[in-house]
């Protein structure tokens, strides 16, 4: 038996088994062929990347090899070659990551998700392409009109006829009349999964979505039709989400013939969402959680409340923020995830709907290179999001125009030097002729608002700002020329984690970055590291240059 003291082989590139880690029975036996053992680097690797077959260490005369084929036991059963067997684990296929009910329930392979970024970056192009392979995504319908929103929601139900996709929701709070729109769209199309964003408290937006979609079948069981994935970071809010919808919401919309009385008791009897997704540090809007201590506190309160209503489904928790590599992937598997959420990501693929200016950016960010800066859509809350700082001027000049906001009661208040650098410097127009555009807007899009700024002087110079928020992040989707120092790009800390792992890979070059590829490499590396940990578990040493995974062009899933 080789021991810790017994080590053959001391040179750090070879297997070495520690026999004082390991606690299984030494009497195992390897049978099968010696030639389909393999004792050097190359031939290990491959074997140890073979998860659809079990792994064998298996030690002939001292030497460690490892082998795919072959059975054990305690006795010779007649094969050629007969050596001890130190470890043995089973094969481990990508399915067996995460929940296996979140594949079930949404019609996937993968426990593995790509959530929206909006404005489209999430594109129709993304969605199609992880959806015909089965894996889940949803559009990035944030800030898009309804217009727009529509023709996605066309173009996406012709390209995937069965295959899996979801739409974003994202809270409104300054325009509720719009979060309206956009479930009535869904409605209308039948959109079956959407994901709930930026939430601070149930609507009743959300809650008809949710009620509109239930019924009772055949077994008279509750079926749930409309499928709620809700993006969360604070325990107020999941609990939100975790618990069934406010009888009062559900009145009123019963008293407003939106949905049934039949609707309205069932929605008393499940949550308000089917899967909740945990967001740690990530891109764009962010509470910057650690998810090391945001994951436990939130599957806790699953728990609480699933011993308090007793759903035949228990709400899924899964995680989003910072999952950019096989490592991130299965720590947070290893957790308790019930799937994963990649976000920055894939704004860096050849599907997203992101400029390619934009694009070779991110491939170049280090995960230091993000800060945050003034939301667009909650600019009055001082609401944050996290941003890209390299290669571009965005967050320094939102703050700036957050602080002039904050300090000053309307425009004509601000002293005229920093008017003239507003206006030469950050958005490169008069302030009357960004109000003009910005009035053009509203009184198509949100015409209350428009009334209220005409006697709100703040409010007018909150929407005059804005204009420069929304357009920045809009500019660095299309390309703008001439605005590059002006795009926003919402990115977290993955974002360089991603470009550290594939650095050596052909995933390092943007327009080798296609959504699929990246999905199946996280998910592969995830299982394979797993393996690699089982086996160190048991004792066997393994050396970086066997347990790496780096991407390797591939032709099929």
């Amino acid at each position: 038996m080789i021991g810790t003291d017994n080590i053959l082989n001391k040179q750090n590139n070879y297997l070495r088994f520690s026999s004082s880690r390991f606690f299984g029975n030494y009497n195992q036996v390897w049978q099968g062929y010696l030639d389909t053992v393999s004792f050097e680097q190359e031939g290990i690797k491959s074997k140890l990347r073979n998860l659809d077959k079990p792994c064998y260490i298996i030690n002939n005369k001292g030497q460690i090899g490892v082998t795919n084929e072959g059975d054990w036991g305690n006795a010779n059963n007649g094969k050629t070659e007969q050596m001890e067997m130190l470890i043995a684990v089973p094969p481990l296929t990508i399915q067996q990551l995460g929940d296996p009910t979140f594949l079930d329930f949404h019609g996937v392979k993968y426990a593995y998700f790509t959530g929206a970024m909006a404005h489209g970056i999430a594109s129709e192009e993304l969605v199609i392409a992880l959806g015909k392979e089965k894996i889940l995504s949803s559009f990035g319908a944030g800030g898009l009109a309804p217009s727009r929103i529509e023709a996605a929601i066309n173009r996406i139900q012709q390209a995937l006829k069965q295959e899996p996709y979801a739409f974003n929701l994202l809270h409104s709070p300054s325009e509720p009349a719009i979060e309206r729109r956009t479930v009535d769209l869904y409605l209308q199309y039948q959109v079956r999964t959407i994901e709930a964003s930026a939430f601070l408290d149930l609507t009743d937006n959300i809650v008809y979505y949710r009620a509109a979609g239930l019924s009772l079948n055949a077994a008279n069981q509750i079926e749930i039709k409309n499928k709620v994935i809700a993006k969360i970071s604070r325990r107020e809010v999941a609990t939100k989400f975790l618990q069934p919808a406010p009888i009062k919401i559900l009145k009123q919309l019963v008293e407003q013939g939106f949905i049934s009385e039949l609707q309205a008791t069932l929605a008393e009897k499940i949550p308000m969402a089917d899967d909740i997704t945990v967001e740690a540090d990530s891109g764009g809007h962010t509470d910057n959680r650690p998810l090391i201590c945001l994951l436990p506190s939130i599957l806790e309160l699953r728990d609480q409340i699933q011993s308090k209503f007793c759903y035949q489904k228990p709400v899924r928790i899964g995680v989003a923020g910072g999952i950019a590599t096989p490592q991130s992937a299965l720590a947070a598997f290893m957790m308790g995830a019930a799937y994963v959420v990649t976000g920055s990501i894939n704004q860096s693929c050849i599907e997203a709907g992101t400029s390619q200016y934009t694009k070779d950016l991110l491939a170049q960010a280090e995960m230091a290179d993000v800060m945050m800066a003034p939301a667009a859509d909650m600019f009055e809350m001082g609401v944050k999001l996290q941003v890209l700082k390299r290669g571009t001027l965005f967050p320094l000049r939102a703050q700036k125009l957050f602080d002039l906001y904050k300090n000053y009661d309307s425009i004509d208040d601000i002293p005229q030097v920093d008017r003239d650098k507003l206006e030469k410097q950050i958005l490169r127009k008069s302030l009357q002729a960004v109000w003009q555009e910005t009035a053009t807007y509203l009184a198509q899009r949100n015409p209350d608002k428009l009334s209220k700024a005409a006697n709100n002087p703040k409010l007018k110079m909150a929407l005059i700002f804005r204009w420069y928020l929304g357009l920045s992040s809009r500019w660095s989707n299309s390309g703008e020329k001439g605005r590059e120092i002006d795009y926003q790009i919402w990115c977290g800390p993955a974002m360089g984690s991603f470009n550290d792992w594939v650095r050596t890979s052909y995933l390092a070059e943007p327009h080798n970055r296609k959504v699929v590829d990246i999905a199946y490499h996280i998910m592969t590396g995830a299982a394979f590291l797993y393996r690699i940990q089982s086996l160190k578990i048991q004792g066997l040493y393994i050396p970086d240059t066997y347990s790496q995974y780096r991407p390797v062009r591939f032709t099929k899933i």
